[in-house]
């Protein structure tokens, strides 16, 4: 290898017959000084919006970051002490043995299983449904009426959870042991229109563990597509209205305007949500299956977090962290791979 000399560095000045640094490496060298110089000075300039992101780096230092530590439960056990003192020990990975592939191997699989399998028909059911909103959204010329409607799709994502499934209790619960009570609405037009049987309006449809995943993903679909199709309607009405014009001009109707004008300008914006939708795939909130399951449905509502919450009953804390590394790891594994497919066929990635 040889050695760099001067002219690697320098230039030769012809006028002053001697060495010297070329003035674009000169501005390049100021700016690596000045740097933190200039992010000082942007920080001191825009000192409040720094003051407002203080509290959401500590939620996510809190919330995100210190739990981590909990996650090296996952390799330890715990131990009694003589002074009855609890000791951790190091066991490598006996936990996740027990869990795959030990005494909790069925209990953990059917969780997976079901967990993997909310997540699909959410992904291929719901994943559609705010992209289309927005669409029509983007159809409807009154910016009153459409403004009206837009809260009405975004309502049920304010309303608390508790609420939210209690109302879908309520409208399939079926006629008990109370003598002239009718069904749930929503259970008697499923009766009247042969979908049910007497027999599960009688006992309720909360209660079949069948319909357990239908009502899951209807009720996700219904909280949560018309607050999802905010980001999908901001970049269709992002689009030029030349666009619009020009391909009117070349005789495009609506259809075509939406295959070649509008689709083209979301997909950017489709495959992002989709790369962190698919990130997500195992991550189903434990508060709605916790309300919305019952002890006939566990074959089908049994997931992942409430699994875990079910193992920190019997006290076995160590163990209970198991399924939560296995999903993260699953999910970090599912955006790395989504990403770079991404990253492949339509040039649009997260990173």
């Amino acid at each position: 290898m040889n050695k760099k000399g001067i002219e690697d560095y320098l230039i030769y000045d012809q006028a002053q017959g001697c060495y010297v640094m070329d003035p674009e490496q000169k501005v390049r060298d100021e700016v690596e000084k000045n740097h933190w110089k200039y992010v000082l000075r942007t920080m001191l300039r825009d000192w409040r919006l720094y003051l407002m992101l203080i509290p959401m780096i500590f939620i996510f230092f809190c919330w995100r970051y210190l739990p981590m530590y909990e996650l090296l439960g996952s390799f330890k056990v715990n131990l009694t002490a003589t002074n009855k003192v609890a000791e951790q020990h190091f066991v490598g990975f006996n936990n996740f043995h027990t869990l795959m592939f030990g005494t909790y191997k069925e209990d953990f699989w059917r969780a997976f299983r079901n967990t993997f399998v909310l997540s699909a028909y959410g992904l291929m059911f719901g994943f559609p449904v705010p992209i289309l909103l927005a669409l029509f959204f983007n159809e409807i010329k009154s910016n009153a009426y459409r403004s009206i409607l837009q809260v009405f799709t975004y309502l049920p994502k304010f309303i608390s959870t508790v609420i939210i499934t209690t109302l879908v209790w309520m409208l399939l619960s079926g006629r008990g042991n109370m003598p002239g009570a009718t069904p749930g609405v929503v259970a008697k037009l499923l009766l009247n229109l042969g979908l049910i049987t007497d027999s599960i309006a009688e006992q309720g449809v909360m209660y079949q563990a069948q319909y357990f995943r239908a009502v899951y993903i209807i009720q996700g679909i219904w909280e949560g597509a018309g607050y999802g199709s905010i980001v999908y309607f901001a970049a269709v009405i992002a689009i030029n209205p030349t666009n619009y014009e020009a391909a009117q001009m070349d005789g495009a109707g609506k259809m075509q305007q939406l295959r070649y004008v509008v689709l083209p300008a979301m997909l950017s914006t489709i495959v992002i949500m989709l790369i962190v939708r698919i990130g997500a795939l195992l991550s189903i909130g434990y508060e709605t299956v916790l309300l919305l399951r019952h002890t006939n449905t566990y074959t089908t509502a049994q997931v992942i977090s409430t699994f875990a919450i079910d193992l920190k009953g019997t006290a076995n804390v160590n163990l209970a962290t198991v399924p939560e590394m296995v999903n993260n790891i699953t999910s970090m594994l599912l955006v790395i791979g989504a990403n770079r497919i991404s990253r492949k066929v339509t040039e649009t990635s997260l990173y």
